[in-house]
């Protein structure tokens, strides 16, 4: 399993690292787009594009747009067919994981992930991947329009992830961590966690902000 999880995306301070991940040449890389938290957050969100245009800057050329939003699970396998990447864009948290239930694609993505496909996930994308999206309440809080109750995500990974940490957040953190049995891994805009096999590592720039006992391995 290859998990590439960021704060802000494959920015220059992770770039070697998801470079590094890739099974083929950047420019004969597929990947599919997910939008879906973006649209939950905004009709019109600026921020994707600053996502795609990181990852034309690697080498890759096909990028397909994928909205899970009343999608079947069999429209998905057929999309995802060809790709070697998922890349989940940031937006709201609740709004993300209720379609990724809802459209069956987390059965679809398990799938993916057993023949080595790569998940790179962004803010609410890497949120999803944890056992809740607990961390999505704390700070900057995401809007629970959807009114989702579950929190339940999709547990690839025992611990959580808050991303956009700063200095100014570090007390609720702390707060929050007293309140979970979780590990906690704090993102900055400059980090990422990449999981390979049972291999896990935080790589960019920055301080090491771990609660909770969170461990590298």
């Amino acid at each position: 399993m290859k998990l590439l999880l960021t704060s802000a995306g494959i920015v220059p301070e992770v770039k070697e690292y998801f470079l590094s991940l890739l099974s083929k040449k950047p420019e004969e890389i597929k990947v599919c787009f997910i939008t879906t938290a973006a649209y939950g957050e905004s009709k019109n969100p600026t921020w994707m594009e600053k996502d795609r245009q990181l990852l034309y800057g690697c080498g890759i050329k096909t990028i397909e747009d994928l909205d899970l939003k009343d999608k079947t699970q069999n429209e998905l396998e057929k999309i995802i067919a060809d790709k070697d990447i998922i890349f989940v864009n940031g937006g709201n948290t609740f709004y993300l994981l209720h379609w990724i239930k809802k459209s069956g694609f987390d059965k679809v993505l398990s799938a993916f992930l057993r023949r080595g496909g790569l998940y790179v996930g962004v803010s609410a994308g890497s949120y999803v991947t944890c056992p809740t999206i607990e961390a999505a309440t704390w700070k900057p809080k995401d809007r629970n329009l959807i009114k989702l109750t579950d929190l339940t995500a999709l547990n690839l990974v025992p611990f959580l992830i808050t991303a956009h940490f700063e200095e100014k957040y570090r007390q609720i953190v702390e707060t929050e961590a007293e309140r979970t049995n979780y590990p906690i891994l704090a993102l900055t805009d400059e980090q990422a966690v990449l999981i390979d096999g049972k291999k896990i590592k935080l790589i960019g720039e920055g301080d090491k902000n771990f609660y909770n006992g969170f461990k590298e391995k």
